[in-house]
């Protein structure tokens, strides 16, 4: 019977810590003991012994003290420590692979990226070069005293609970165990699909410090993110976390079809959002050779620069591309109840006129339109938002299951 109850207090003080951590990253500012107690519903004596731990495992780091009121005592606040929990997000992309450390202050702490194209690539090679990316990172993590809570892999395609890729059309890779990938193996690897990581690197306070004026999103938001590269990828975030389906395939959007009678889509329909708005079709439509650029982002940011030129093509291809998502949108408001849009993907290279003009696409095809507060916002700025949100996710494992990496 002693052990029963030793077992039930450490997984109630492996709770708490979770709340406390949860509290302390989605602030926007530092927090007192009194603070974190009256935001928690916990005790000040059990704040005082949560925060020792979190302090003790350097999680955490005390400020000097503040006084809160003229006739109060002085105040020490809690802040997230920096660079030592982080989390390592991985990403095999079209355009190239990297990996990237995030700690719980929200910084970069290490990063490589590799252009290249892997459309029809050999994914066991792709995961040696990888793998040897991700030493060499890890390399540098271990010579800064970091410490690794978790990992994960964004991958552009269907991926399985059990971390099998059922299909990355774009990549031309199919039904891959993951798992059996040494790098997937020595990091014990999470492998999910981009749009929803890159989703996640948009929620304040996920698993690193909210800072304020980052995000024009708050912790607890619901959205819509639609991620445009050279297919569409999509994610349904509820309140602060991503609702992927019963089988985790949820967020398709760019097979969705918008025209049955429409252009033939590598997944095998007809009229899919991918092929009006996927940035390779966009690319045709504008009569952009892509040949003549170094790369993806290249290529778009002279499309870019032909829409802002006013050019007949351009500004054709991109209204299409924009009805087409408006579309999609407007039929993903009506049947989810959402209210907000996230633009990612090259879309967040565009100003906000682009946002401004979606909206006004949307809005009339919304049902409830006069019920609800609309609107269309571009992500935060990340050159590689699945990458970031890939090691946001592996951070998370600190937050959800502390005990597992703190002395307590």
């Amino acid at each position: 019977m002693a052990r029963s109850k030793s077992i039930n207090q450490d997984d109630l003080r492996s709770h708490n810590l979770s709340v406390v951590l949860s509290t302390l990253l989605q602030a926007n500012i530092p927090l007192s003991r009194a603070q974190l107690a009256k935001e928690t519903g916990l005790t000040k004596a059990t704040l005082s012994l949560l925060s020792d731990i979190l302090l003790k495992n350097n999680v955490v780091v005390e400020l000097p003290p503040v006084r809160e009121s003229a006739n109060g005592r002085p105040s020490t606040p809690l802040d997230i420590k920096p660079k030592y929990w982080v989390g390592l997000g991985m990403q095999i992309n079209t355009d190239g692979y990297g990996c990237m450390a995030v700690d719980l202050g929200g910084n970069v702490v290490a990063e490589q990226w590799e252009d290249c194209t892997l459309e029809g690539s050999d994914p066991e090679a792709i995961f040696v070069l990888l793998d040897q990316m991700v030493r060499s990172l890890e390399g540098k993590l271990h010579r800064r005293h970091c410490h690794i809570a978790g990992s994960c892999l964004a991958l552009p395609g269907l991926v399985t609970t059990g971390q099998r890729l059922l299909m990355a059309p774009n990549l031309g890779w199919k039904n891959i165990d993951i798992t059996q990938f040494a790098v997937v193996q020595r990091l014990q690897a999470s492998v999910s699909n981009e749009a929803n990581l890159a989703a996640i690197a948009q929620i304040a306070g996920y698993a690193t410090r909210n800072q304020p004026g980052e995000r024009l999103l708050d912790s607890k938001d619901s959205f819509l993110y639609i991620s445009t590269d050279i297919g569409v990828g999509g994610a349904f975030v509820r309140d602060g976390n991503v609702v992927k389906g019963d089988h985790g395939f949820g967020g398709e959007l760019g097979h969705v079809s918008v025209d049955m009678n429409g252009p033939l889509c590598r997944c095998g329909r007809y009229g899919c959002l991918e092929m009006y708005a996927g940035w390779r079709e966009l690319l045709k439509a504008a009569d952009i050779d892509m040949n003549e650029y170094a790369g993806s982002r290249e290529s778009v940011q002279r499309l870019l620069q032909l829409w802002e030129q006013s050019d007949d093509k351009a500004v054709a291809a991109i209204e299409r591309a924009m009805a087409a998502i408006a579309s999609v949108a407007a039929s993903s408001i009506n049947l989810l109840d959402v209210d907000t849009i996230v633009l990612g993907g090259f879309w967040s290279l565009f100003n906000d006129q682009i946002a401004q003009r979606m909206l006004t696409l949307i809005v009339p095809q919304v049902l409830a339109e006069e019920a609800l507060n609309l609107r269309v916002v571009m992500c935060a700025q990340m050159q590689h938002p699945a990458l970031q949100g890939a090691a946001v996710y592996g951070l998370r494992r600190l937050i959800d299951h502390p005990a597992d990496y703190l002395q307590i």
